[in-house]
C-alpha cells in the first residue's frame, strides 16, 4: 500500500467514529440467524465507502473540523484526500467481489451511485432558501440514508432471507438513517461543539437548508424568515445566533425533532417484523435512544 494511503486511512480510523453502518450489517446477520465471515468481510466494504464518502465531503464542504480533529483534508491536503477517498471506493469494490455475489454488488452499486447523486443535488440547492421539507428529504435519504438502508440490506442478502425479511431489514435502514441526519442537522443549532467534534453552525456556514430552517421560515414572521433566507443565502454565520434565537422560538425544532421521532418509530416497526431475539431487540434498542445522541 502507498504510505500515503496508510496514512491517511490511519489517520481517519484514529479519529474514531461511530461505526453504525457496518454495526447495522453486524446486527441484521445476528437478527437473521447468519455467523459466516463473510459479513466482517462487508462490515468492512461499507465503512470503506462512508469513509470515502466523508473524505469527499469535507474537501466538497471545506470543512476544517470533524470528530474534534482536523479534517483529512485540513491535515494532508484536498488532492491526497480525494484520491485516497477514490482508494477506498475502489478497495471496497475489490472486496465484495469475495463474496461472488451479484446481488450484494448490484446493491452496493446502487447506493454508491444514489449517493454520490445525493451529493450533486446537495450541491446544487448550496444557498438555496427556497428547498422544502421533501426536497430536503430526497437529499438525505440519497446522501446519508442510502448507505445504512444498503447496509442493512446486504446482511439480509448474506443471511439468505427471504424478501419480506430483506425489505424489513432496508426500510428499518432507511428510516434510521433518515432518522440519524436529521437529528444531526438539529444538533447543528443546539449542540456543543466540544461533545459534537465539529464546529456549531457548519450547515449554515455552507448555506445548508436543513429541516430546522425550512420549518423556522414556514412558522415564523415575515422578518424571521427574511433574517434565515439571507443568512442561507450568504452562508454568513456572523448571523447564527440570530438565527438559533428564531429556529427555538418558532418551535422549529420541535418540529424537526418530530420529524425524526416518525422516522425513528418507522425504524422501530420494520425490526418489529424480524425475528425475536437480541440482535432484534439491540435494533429496536438503537432507534428508540437515537433521539438522544448529542453528537
Amino acid at each position: 500500500m502507498c504510505p500515503l494511503v496508510g496514512s491517511v486511512s490511519q489517520y481517519i480510523i484514529s479519529a474514531g467514529g461511530k461505526r453504525l453502518r457496518p454495526a447495522l450489517l453486524l446486527l441484521c446477520c445476528g437478527a437473521l440467524g447468519f455467523q459466516g465471515d463473510q459479513r466482517f468481510n462487508m462490515a468492512a466494504v461499507v465503512e470503506f465507502i462512508h469513509t470515502a464518502t466523508l473524505l469527499h465531503d469535507d474537501v466538497v464542504d471545506d470543512s476544517a473540523l470533524r470528530r474534534g480533529s482536523p479534517t483529512a483534508n485540513a491535515k494532508f491536503g484536498n488532492p491526497a484526500s480525494v484520491l485516497v477517498g477514490d482508494f477506498l471506493y475502489s478497495r471496497a469494490f475489490q472486496m465484495m467481489v469475495d463474496t461472488q455475489s451479484m446481488r450484494i454488488m448490484e446493491v452496493l452499486a446502487n447506493a454508491t451511485n444514489i449517493i454520490a447523486e445525493g451529493e450533486v443535488m446537495q450541491l446544487m440547492n448550496m444557498h438555496n432558501a427556497g428547498l422544502d421539507e421533501a426536497g430536503y428529504l430526497q437529499v438525505i435519504r440519497s446522501k446519508t440514508a442510502k448507505l445504512f438502508e444498503a447496509s442493512a440490506r446486504v446482511g439480509a442478502i448474506l443471511s439468505g432471507a427471504n424478501a419480506d425479511l430483506e425489505q424489513a431489514c432496508a426500510d428499518y435502514g432507511q428510516a434510521l438513517g433518515t432518522a440519524f441526519q436529521v437529528i444531526d442537522d438539529v444538533l447543528d443549532y443546539t449542540g456543543d461543539a466540544s461533545v459534537m467534534g465539529k464546529n456549531l453552525g457548519d450547515d449554515l456556514r455552507e448555506g445548508k437548508a436543513t429541516l430546522p430552517l425550512i420549518a423556522a421560515m414556514q412558522r415564523g414572521t415575515e422578518t424571521e424568515r427574511k433574517t434565515i433566507q439571507l443568512a442561507i443565502e450568504t452562508g454568513d454565520v456572523a448571523m447564527l445566533d440570530q438565527v438559533i434565537t428564531i429556529v427555538k422560538q418558532t418551535g422549529a425544532l420541535g418540529v424537526a425533532r418530530s420529524a425524526a421521532q416518525q422516522e425513528a418509530q418507522r425504524a422501530i416497526d420494520s425490526a418489529m417484523r424480524l425475528p425475536a431475539g437480541p440482535h432484534q431487540a439491540c435494533l429496536i434498542q438503537l432507534a428508540s435512544q437515537l433521539l438522544e445522541r448529542n453528537h
